[in-house]
């Protein structure tokens, strides 16, 4: 909840500075986060990846645009779960793009060995799809 409010406290800053359109990525507990920015349309796009602690509720309400990129091995969103959720946004019409990273695990994106030319490829390629979402929708 804290981090809901800071966010908006960010967002309206930025719109005070002129700023009309702004897209948020949550990591892990972040996605949270972003996923309540996206339920209230405070944000014009939204990415998650390794989701944590997001429901199927909280996709059933979401309003912008959302990415989700998951991973093949992860207890806090298992594929079948980012796999609901690809169905409920499909359902409801929203634009969205979820992919699940084979042989990743959660945390993926920010936590692995730069000498792992695998690991590096995979995080690179989930950075590059968080950047196009963001310059689709982010204007």
């Amino acid at each position: 909840d804290k981090g809901f409010e800071d966010a908006k406290l960010i967002i309206d800053a930025l719109k005070s500075k002129g700023v009309s359109s702004i897209g948020a990525a949550g990591f892990c507990l972040g996605a949270k986060v972003v996923v309540e920015l996206a339920k209230v349309a405070l944000i014009q796009a939204a990415v998650m990846l390794h989701p944590s602690f997001v429901t199927v509720d909280d996709i059933k309400s979401v309003k912008v645009p959302i990415a989700i990129l998951g991973a093949e091995i992860d207890n806090m969103s298992p594929p079948e779960l980012v796999k609901q959720f690809d169905e409920i946004l499909k359902a409801s019409e929203v634009d969205r793009f979820v992919k699940i990273f084979p042989k990743c695990a959660h945390g993926w994106t920010v936590r692995y060995d730069v000498n792992d030319t695998t690991a590096v490829s995979c995080a690179n390629e989930a950075h590059q799809d968080m950047l196009e979402w963001f310059a689709k929708y982010v204007k």
